[in-house]
C-alpha cells in the first residue's frame, strides 16, 4: 500500500486537499494529512472565505519522511507561506527530495520547494500570481493544466483538479 503525506495548515485550500486525498484513498493509497501541530486546523474555500476545520493526524514534529512513499502539497495563499517557514517542514520535504520519492504540488503548494532549493532546471506550474518565484528560484514556468517533471507533478490550480488527480494517481504508481 501506498503510504502519502499530506503537509497543510491554516489557510488550506480545502479542496486542494479533499480532491486530491479522495482520489488517492480510491486508487489504494493511505494519506496521513499533517500540519504545524496536532488537532484541526481552519481550511479556506477562493483562498479567503472559511470553509471546514481539517483534522491533522500528526503533527509535522512527530513525522518522518522515510515512513512515507510520496508527498501531497496542497495550496491556498496562507498554508504554504506558513509551511515554508517552518524548519520541520523543511526537513521534513527535504528527506523526500533526497531519497528522489514522488512530489505532487499544487497552487501555492510548490513554494516549499522553493526553500529546499530544489527547482532549478525543473520545468513546474504554478498559480500564475507566483510566477516570478518559480523562475526566480531557476524554474522553468509554464502555464498548462499539468507538469511532470522527474520525481515532480504541478499543477494550478482548483479548475485542473481532475487532471492533477489522474496525474498523481500515475505518478504514485496506483494507477
Amino acid at each position: 500500500m501506498v503510504k502519502v503525506a499530506a503537509l497543510a495548515t491554516d489557510g488550506l485550500e480545502e479542496i486542494e486537499l479533499t480532491s486530491p486525498k479522495e482520489a488517492l484513498e480510491k486508487a489504494g493509497a493511505t494519506v496521513t494529512v499533517i500540519s504545524l501541530k496536532a488537532g484541526e486546523f481552519q481550511a479556506v474555500n477562493k483562498d479567503i472565505y472559511p470553509s471546514n476545520k481539517i483534522r491533522a493526524d500528526l503533527a509535522i514534529v512527530e513525522a518522518k519522511a522515510s515512513d512515507f512513499d510520496a508527498l501531497l502539497l496542497p495550496g491556498g495563499l496562507a498554508s504554504p507561506d506558513a509551511l515554508r517557514m517552518n524548519k520541520d517542514v523543511v526537513a521534513f520535504v527535504k528527506a523526500f527530495v533526497k531519497a528522489n520519492k514522488p512530489i505532487a504540488a499544487i497552487c501555492h503548494g510548490a513554494q516549499t520547494l522553493i526553500e529546499v532549493n530544489e527547482l532549478r532546471g525543473r520545468t513546474v506550474t504554478s498559480w500564475p500570481a507566483i510566477k516570478t518565484d518559480f523562475q526566480n528560484a531557476g524554474a522553468d514556468w509554464v502555464d498548462t493544466e499539468v507538469v511532470t517533471d522527474g520525481p515532480y507533478v504541478f499543477s494550478r490550480c482548483p479548475d485542473d483538479l481532475p487532471a492533477f488527480n489522474k496525474a498523481i494517481i500515475k505518478h504514485f504508481k496506483l494507477g
